[in-house]
């Protein structure tokens, strides 16, 4: 290693939606009595929570944003995408702060079949805004093997600003870069180490498509001083800088109790036309270092590398949110994967999420290497690779950057060929670095009625495109187990013969296993005398507000339906039985649950339901749906949910 680069890391050394698929088939069945025994009889009907029903509904006026995804779902499983885009962009205009994720990618998919790609590209920009996180992936042990395999995707060349001086430490700016560089610039006071006769590191910049040398030339204002300054940040909309300097400001240098000038990030403005303005980061300390500042792709994150107290090695990278005003959230070790007892250095993120750092500790081929791992925001367990040969060798390769859109970057490296003790060199990337991301994921699927479990079940995982990508079969137990490639967004689909199909979006994510219990309706649901047609049509449950017993707005929804299906079937007869909490007394109870069956009961007269074809029944505080009895405290949301109504069909 160059003594330069030696001095740096010496004094631094020591000082990262459940969605249930409703495919509602539309074939009809005829109405069937089963006759047997007197008090074994009953009629059997057909019900689904079917297009017909959900659509009547909504040409009564009557609209949510459930009955409209119920909808769109029944639409989109059954091929109809004219229909299913007609609902989701309902959905998505008039309740789009209700609208999950999943249904914009459905939206924007029935937009491609129709030939609508403009509108589709705008529709999948809001589902990939409203599911973006960072990338992860999974790594092979057998490093070598590993190095071998990433290696020979780049095609490197010298930098053609290097100097006979040391230069290195890239950061993008504006069409070029900034670099550090112990170049001599004139200066007529020259600041030496004591050690090497070299000068100080100052912080230059380049246009990178430039001609000559001589358009290299230091950055403009108070940044650069008599003591060291590297490694530099600046923000996108060029206002702001962060960069590495000696423990130096307002002319004063500062050592600790060894006599050690510490490394410190500092911040700068950009007024008129120059850097000013320079602040220390209050995180800096005098007893350890702290350096190598880079934002994350939101620039809401600041990644540094430091020594401080709770290092795992010699230097860790740290991370810490940047809340404004100069104030910065707690210091984040990314822990022991990343970090280890030796150095990690340098880091550099790309707007995929991945991290590029150089380490001496992970397994390499000689020196710092430069590793990169995807990252999570708040989970850094990913494995690393190493990105292999040309990039990394025998020496010290480093300062990493690279412009993911354009495939080119720059590293540092003091490897012979060069022209000084550190060269900055050039590449482009020829073949992207495999980053896999494996993600075990579990669980069990049902019959969402009766809770049993579903043997041979199939269970799918479909990516953004909308392919079938692997799919495995749940065994005696109803179980199922797969794995996916968690660097994609996915969708985990179950289904089975007689069931509605039932999906969950899972994001790309950092790996971590997920376990996913589907419970699948039926897709024709039989009901007979005795049953809750609520829980056979999946309609929300009607509650009423307390010591009231008119009809709330969002239980007219659900009660629409039960209308609607006793239009489609006219023999269908449904008894009310409408139930209160244990608040009250008990005579007063069963009072107002009498007038809430009967308020349900009056209502759907007014919608043109027969009266012989309903009944109505209060049981007061009688059938609680839990345990909140009388002087059992209780929440309110438990007490809510013994105020509700229920539809049992009756002879």
């Amino acid at each position: 290693m160059p003594k330069k680069i030696y001095f740096i890391i010496l004094v631094l050394l020591t000082s990262t939606t459940a969605l249930l698929a409703q495919k509602e088939e539309v074939n009809e069945k005829q109405q069937e009595k089963v006759k047997s025994k007197a008090d074994d009889q009953y009629e059997e009907y057909s019900f689904r929570p079917a297009i017909d029903i959900y659509k009547k509904v909504l040409e009564k006026g009557y609209v949510s944003a459930d009955l409209l995804k119920r909808l769109g779902n029944s639409y989109y499983f059954n091929a109809k995408y004219d229909e299913a885009s007609e609902i989701y962009k309902k959905l998505v205009e008039s309740y789009r702060d209700d609208t999950e994720a999943d249904y914009f990618f459905r939206y924007a998919q029935t937009l491609r079949t129709l030939g609508e790609y403009d509108a589709a590209s705008e529709i999948m920009a809001k589902f990939k805004e409203m599911t973006a996180v960072s990338d992860d992936y999974a790594f092979d042990e057998d490093y070598l093997a590993k190095i071998e395999e990433n290696s020979g995707r780049y095609e490197v060349k010298n930098f053609e600003f290097n100097s006979k001086y040391s230069d290195f430490a890239t950061a993008y700016y504006e069409d070029g870069l900034i670099f550090s560089s112990d170049r001599d610039t004139g200066n007529l006071a020259r600041y030496r180490h004591t050690w090497n006769s070299r000068d100080f590191l100052d912080l230059y910049k380049v246009n990178a498509d430039s001609i000559s040398q001589n358009t290299v030339v230091k950055l403009e204002g108070d940044v650069n001083t008599r003591l060291h300054e590297s490694t530099s940040v600046v923000t996108k909309d060029g206002s702001t800088m962060y960069f590495t300097r000696n423990n130096f400001l307002d002319g004063k240098k500062y050592k600790d109790e060894k006599g050690v000038i510490r490394l410190k990030i500092y911040s700068a403005e950009w007024i008129d036309g120059e850097w000013t303005n320079i602040l220390e980061l209050p995180f800096n300390n005098d007893s350890y270092s702290v350096a190598h500042p880079v934002l994350s792709p939101d620039e809401k994150r600041l990644y540094f590398v430091s020594d401080m107290p709770g290092s795992y090695g010699e230097s860790d990278i740290f991370m810490t949110q940047i809340i404004g005003d100069g104030t910065y959230g707690p210091i984040v070790n990314l822990g022991k994967n990343i970090n280890t007892r030796a150095r990690e250095t340098f880091p550099f993120i790309t707007p995929n999420g991945v991290l590029y750092f150089a380490s001496d500790g992970h397994a390499g081929l000689g020196g710092l290497d430069v590793f990169a791992t995807k990252i999570a925001f708040d989970d850094y367990d990913q494995p690393i690779v190493n990105v292999g040969r040309p990039v990394n060798g025998p020496n010290d390769d480093f300062a990493f950057i690279i412009d993911d859109g354009e495939k080119s970057g720059y590293f540092s490296s003091n490897r012979t060929g060069g022209m000084g003790e550190d060269d900055i060199y050039e590449f482009e990337e020829t073949e992207p670095l495999v980053l896999d991301c494996l993600q075990d994921v579990t669980g069990t699927v049902r019959d969402r009625i009766s809770n049993e479990v579903l043997i041979g079940a199939t269970v799918k995982v479909i990516d953004e495109e909308n392919k079938e990508i692997s799919s495995t079969i749940t065994d005696s137990k109803g179980n199922y187990v797969l794995q996916l490639d968690c660097s994609k967004g996915n969708f985990v689909r179950a289904s089975r013969d007689g069931y509605v199909p039932a999906e969950e979006y899972l994001n790309r994510s950092y790996g971590k296993p997920r376990i996913i219990d589907f419970y699948l309706e039926r897709d024709v649901v039989t009901g007979g005398f005795g049953d809750d047609l609520a829980k056979l049509l999946q309609l929300s449950t009607i509650y009423f507000d307390l010591n009231k017993f008119d009809i709330r707005p969002d239980a007219e929804i659900e009660i629409q339906k039960v209308i609607v299906a006793m239009e489609k079937y006219p023999s269908l007869k449904i008894k009310v039985n409408s139930h209160t909490d244990s608040r009250g007394n008990d005579a007063y109870n069963l009072w107002l649950s009498q007038k809430r069956a009967q308020s349900t009961v009056d209502y759907m007269i007014s919608k043109g339901i027969a009266p012989d074809r309903l009944q109505g029944e209060g049981f007061g505080e009688t059938r609680l749906a839990n345990d909140c009895f009388n002087g059992v405290p209780c929440s309110r949301d438990k007490h809510q949910l013994n105020r509700r109504s229920e539809f049992i069909i009756f002879e």
